[in-house]
């Protein structure tokens, strides 16, 4: 109810600022921090709407969970209190369309090549278009990275797992791949993890190095270790109606402004992870530990009957398509 309230009241503001100020504004929240890829990506489509439209759209970033926190984001731009998002693919599961899921099984891709192979071609574009029905745009697709195990104990096997209360995002493949090793499934918001780990709340995550690095939740942490166990992107989407109800020159100009913007993020990802990783371990207060070959496919094995699993919640035949993309094989 008080979340409900402060959505309509929201939405009427940003109507009221877009008809004083004459010019259409855009509200981009999102729950990560400015110096991730996703935050300068946010930032680098500010500059590019705001240029091509000659000052005719104004767009209003804001990062960290400073209007709504994961859960109530997609509701946000549901009910148009903010016209644009770039939510983790798992987000979309609990809104009703769980073929996004199939990006949060683990070891379903090895490199950016594969992911982006999938999300930007005909898969892609076909899952984007599932979104319309709940009153989303889909428009593109970001990259930021792959993601670690963290705990404050080494991490080395997937029996170092068992009995720890791993933090994840909300999705029923996530939770069945911390079952998969032992591991006990703690859905929370993102804007919560440092606290919750600093407390005691959660003994660990599963990141990428730069929201590892730039919410501070290495500091923690302890342990990190690189067993690269599942990729996290973003899809990029608007308020449909908000959207389709654009002059046409205006929806123009800012569909070539997404095309660069996602060139932009997808061009710095592995660089931001890259960088955050190399910070965290220059910080000294994180062990970071490759695992060997054989104690990689340990965690692959441990983990990989989750595909067959989900297969039926997600779809065999779109997980089949993927495996063709990807040349997928399980022992590798």
């Amino acid at each position: 109810m008080k979340i409900a309230a402060l959505l309509i009241g929201a939405s009427f503001g940003v109507a009221g600022m877009a008809q004083a100020a004459g010019e259409i504004v855009i509200k981009f929240s999102h729950v990560v921090s400015p110096d991730t890829p996703k935050g300068k990506a946010a930032e680098y489509f500010k500059k590019l709407a705001e240029e091509r439209t000659h000052g005719k759209v104004k767009v209003q970033v804001y990062p960290n969970s400073q209007l709504y926190k994961d859960k109530e984001e997609l509701e946000a731009l549901q009910l148009g209190a903010v016209q644009m998002l770039a939510p983790s693919l798992a987000k979309f599961g609990p809104l009703g369309v769980k073929e996004f899921e199939v990006f949060d099984l683990p070891y379903v891709f090895d490199n950016y090549d594969e992911v982006n192979k999938v999300m930007h071609g005909a898969i892609g574009k076909q899952l984007l278009g599932k979104l319309e029905s709940k009153g989303i745009k889909g428009l593109a697709y970001w990259d930021n990275g792959f993601k670690n195990f963290s705990a404050n104990k080494p991490i080395k096997s997937p029996a170092d797992l068992k009995g720890l209360k791993i933090r994840i995002q909300s999705s029923k493949v996530l939770e069945e791949e911390m079952r998969s090793v032992g591991a006990l499934p703690q859905v929370m918001a993102f804007s919560e993890v440092y606290q919750a780990l600093q407390s005691g709340v959660v003994d660990g995550t599963e990141l990428e190095a730069s929201n590892l690095y730039t919410s501070k939740a290495y500091e923690v942490q302890k342990h990190l270790t690189l067993t690269q166990h599942g990729f996290l992107g973003y899809a990029v989407i608007v308020n449909k109606k908000f959207w389709d109800g654009l002059p046409a020159d205006v929806r123009t100009q800012l569909d070539g402004a997404i095309v660069d913007a996602s060139k932009y993020a997808n061009d710095i990802a592995k660089k931001e992870n890259d960088r955050s990783l190399a910070a965290i371990k220059a910080s000294g207060k994180t062990q970071v530990y490759t695992p060997t070959a054989a104690e990689r496919a340990a965690f692959k094995k441990a983990m990989l009957p989750v595909h067959a699993k989900m297969a039926e919640r997600i779809g065999p035949d779109l997980l089949k398509a993927i495996y063709k993309e990807t040349d997928f094989h399980a022992n590798n």
